[in-house]
């Protein structure tokens, strides 16, 4: 049997700044030449299942022996185990974890079990994840939004913690649908409550992708790659404080850029509502700057949110009109019924923006902006975003 030991890769806290846990990663000694390397690798080519689950337990316990003398008492350890190892269990309230932290009398509130990627039965992972809770350590998911780590399982295990798929995280960074998926992906675990960790973080643009993400926590290369001793909680705190001063001094151009073209849009709304009291000309409007603000089209509603008008769409510095959408109910959205609802509270001369959307007719990302204009008509104005 192979020789397998385990290596340390720190968890950092982009808040603090501070290592605030370790992930445990196998790693064995290659003979020729002697160099140190995943051991999954060799684990999958040369032994067989029986012997793969001897060697994750053997690297489990050597982790857990040398992080029970780690002099620093807050940080904690995750331990990865296959999701098809628990399926393979013969009785999974006899889990192996646990009766190591017993021997080695380990704080359990400091050990996070990290359920990897695997097939397995649901029933059987919601019964050891009830059985990991009763004896105090916390749960995370791995490789989440891949393979078997899927929206269904998350649901189903309620985890404390998500990770990021490495790859799909990766992928992510460089913008694209997968950009979209992942900002759904996290908008979902934040809203259930789960602490976020991106992992495989290499450069400065995917660190300032996971914090756009909303991710509380990174590890990756940018900061370390996995080594065989604990270091310092503060070691990286410099890093990650120049770090996120430098995402701060990029977002505040950016923001202040977005809130300028804002406040021109909404001036321009108010302008609009104005010449709509009275009958008006698309040729008049067209010298306002519509197309270099970035507005699409608009149209009005009546106080129900069905559409009145045609759309009136500025395309090449011409408006023309466009009938098909009249009678069509916006209600249900958002921005309607927040405008409708501040017009019930007496708030009448208010604009409500939307979140932003990809609109299905021309793929442009955009904004909707909505204001009331009198007390039986609303209007609409749909905005590109740069």
């Amino acid at each position: 049997m192979q020789t397998v030991f385990p290596y340390f890769q720190p968890i950092i806290s982009v808040a603090s700044g501070r290592i605030v846990g370790y992930e445990v990663i196998a790693r064995h000694i290659d003979n020729q030449p002697p160099l140190v390397s995943e051991a999954a690798i060799a684990v999958q080519s040369t032994a067989s299942e029986e012997q793969a689950r001897e060697l994750d337990r053997q690297v489990r316990w050597l982790a857990l022996q040398k992080f029970s003398a780690l002099e620093d008492k807050t940080s904690y350890l995750t331990l990865n185990i296959s999701a098809t190892n628990i399926d393979c269990l013969n009785n999974v309230k006899q889990l192996p974890t646990i009766e190591m932290l017993e021997k080695l009398k380990i704080d359990r509130s400091r050990v996070i079990i990290e359920i990897t990627d695997g097939a397995a039965e649901i029933a059987k992972l919601k019964e050891a994840v009830k059985l990991y809770r009763r004896q105090g350590l916390r749960v995370a998911v791995d490789h989440y939004g891949s393979g078997y780590s899927q929206l269904d399982r998350v649901i189903a295990l309620n985890p404390d913690i998500i990770k990021i798929d490495m790859r799909l995280f990766k992928q992510a960074a460089k913008g694209g649908a997968a950009s979209e998926a992942v900002q759904l992906l996290t908008r979902f675990g934040k809203r259930q409550g789960y602490q976020i960790i991106c992992e495989g973080v290499e450069s400065m643009h995917e660190f300032f992708f996971g914090l756009s993400c909303g991710a509380q926590y990174m590890q990756g290369r940018l900061f370390s790659a996995a080594e065989l001793e604990f270091k310092s909680p503060d070691y990286y705190q410099q890093h990650i404080s120049s770090l996120r001063n430098k995402f701060l001094i990029r977002n505040l151009a950016d923001e202040q850029k977005k809130l300028d073209r804002f406040n021109k849009v909404e001036c321009l709304a108010y302008k609009l509502k104005e010449a709509l009291q009275d009958d008006f000309n698309l040729n008049e409007l067209s010298s306002w700057g519509f197309e270099d603000l970035g507005v699409l089209k608009f149209y009005l509603c009546n106080c129900s949110g069905e559409q009145i008008s045609p759309d009136f769409n500025f395309k090449n510095k011409h408006w023309y009109s466009d009938a098909k959408k009249i009678g069509h109910n916006w209600s249900w959205r958002s921005y309607c019924y927040e405008t409708i609802a501040l017009n019930n509270c007496g708030i009448n001369n208010q604009v409500v923006i939307s979140d932003s959307y990809r609109d299905y007719e021309s793929g442009v990302l955009c904004q909707t902006l909505s204001l009331y204009l009198d007390s039986e008509r609303m209007l609409m104005i749909d905005m590109k975003l740069r």
